[in-house]
């Protein structure tokens, strides 16, 4: 028998906990009313088929990446502070994020994180193809890092090449990269480093 007190809320929380589990192929209506304790037919009645749920899934998705609040003094510690926030929403939500990706949803996902870039390469001084080259280069640096990151958790532990001790010339290199990578502080240097020259483009501020 159905759970009478079984909301549609729930379904979407419990669909959630499988695809982010599991990735989005795991996610079938008969596992979801197992995980719910319920029959497969009340989940149709709240959500409808299973391509109604995964778009219920998306658009809340979507609506809870929220908005971007910008922290800092400068124009280049504001853009910092949106690219740090749009990656560890990105980081929190990997399967989540594939789904809306496989269904053509992307712009619209990502629509939050650039209008708050636009407001700050506005800010900054620049307009145009400019501006829309700096947001788009910030964004591609956040996505590209993410996949990046994405796929080192997922490989075997890496070893540093036997030549890397001696190929440089540089013991205190050689030692530095053989070292685990400190993520976090890499992604702000690489943004800040790009986000610093393209503010100092032409009609650009610092």
């Amino acid at each position: 028998m159905a759970r009478a007190s079984l909301t549609r809320e729930e379904i979407l929380d419990t669909a959630a906990d499988l695809v982010k589990q599991h990735g989005p192929e795991a996610l079938t209506m008969r596992k979801l009313a197992a995980e719910l304790g319920t029959a497969v037919t009340s989940i149709y009645w709240h959500v409808g088929n299973r391509e109604s749920l995964l778009d219920a899934l998306v658009r809340r998705t979507v609506a809870g990446l929220g908005e971007f609040r910008p922290a800092g003094r400068t124009p280049v510690e504001r853009i910092v502070s949106v690219a740090r926030i749009l990656r560890r929403r990105l980081r929190d939500h990997p399967h989540l994020i594939a789904m809306v990706h496989e269904r053509g949803l992307t712009e619209r996902m990502f629509l939050p994180a650039q209008q708050a870039l636009v407001r700050e390469v506005h800010a900054a001084g620049l307009r145009g193809a400019r501006a829309a080259e700096a947001v788009r280069a910030v964004q591609f640096q956040v996505v590209g890092f993410v996949l990046v990151e994405r796929n080192r958790e997922r490989a075997p532990a890496q070893q540093p090449a036997e030549e890397t001790t001696t190929a440089y010339g540089d013991p205190a290199l050689a030692r530095a990269l053989a070292r685990p990578v400190n993520q976090e502080r890499l992604f702000v240097t690489s943004v800040r480093a790009l986000t610093q020259s393209l503010l100092e483009s032409p009609g650009g501020n610092k």
